[in-house]
């Protein structure tokens, strides 16, 4: 009997394993989690920065560059979006996009942010951020040159997305 149960146990943690992290959304639904590993999170940055090229590309507007700067500004405000419990541009110490980005000692111009609370990856939060002009508009600027993309995580999955630009 002992050694059934512990099959069955056994059985179900490996089907929990295998099946995709759900959560329950803001409006009640479940939804899928994207989770960030450590691979993900060293690659997440380049992956972002060669999709946002290739859009650029595609209007005809020339390539970006990460910047640690903007990386370390998005970071910050990532997290402190999560503290908060609120996606908006201000800082809890009521900072704004571009007394983060001069804090960094960034020497270049500030020039846009963008700001996501969603439980999806990289590239599905660019592609909602391209469907909206004004945040497209922050990501196609002819007049950026560098990019800082950050995100933080917390234990439910929720990702706090933030990218800017600058030139």
């Amino acid at each position: 009997m002992l050694r059934m149960i512990s099959l069955i146990v056994a059985s179900a943690l490996a089907l929990t394993a295998c099946s995709p992290a759900v959560t329950t959304g803001p409006d009640g639904d479940g939804v899928r989690v994207y989770r960030i590993s450590a691979r993900d999170a060293n690659e997440i940055p380049y992956r972002v920065l060669d999709n946002v090229n290739q859009l650029r590309a595609a209007r005809g507007v020339s390539p970006l560059q990460l910047n640690s700067q903007l990386n370390a500004a998005a970071a910050t405000h990532s997290r402190d979006m999560s503290v908060q419990n609120r996606p908006w541009h201000f800082g809890s110490d009521g900072s704004s996009p571009l007394d983060r980005v001069r804090r960094t000692g960034y020497a270049g111009q500030f020039l846009g942010e963008n700001i996501s609370e969603t439980f999806e990856s990289e590239v599905e939060t660019l592609s909602a951020w391209m469907a909206q002009p004004d945040t497209r508009d922050v990501i196609l600027s002819p007049a950026a040159r560098n990019l800082g993309i950050a995100w933080h995580q917390e234990e439910n999955g929720k990702i706090w997305w933030t990218l800017i630009t600058g030139s």
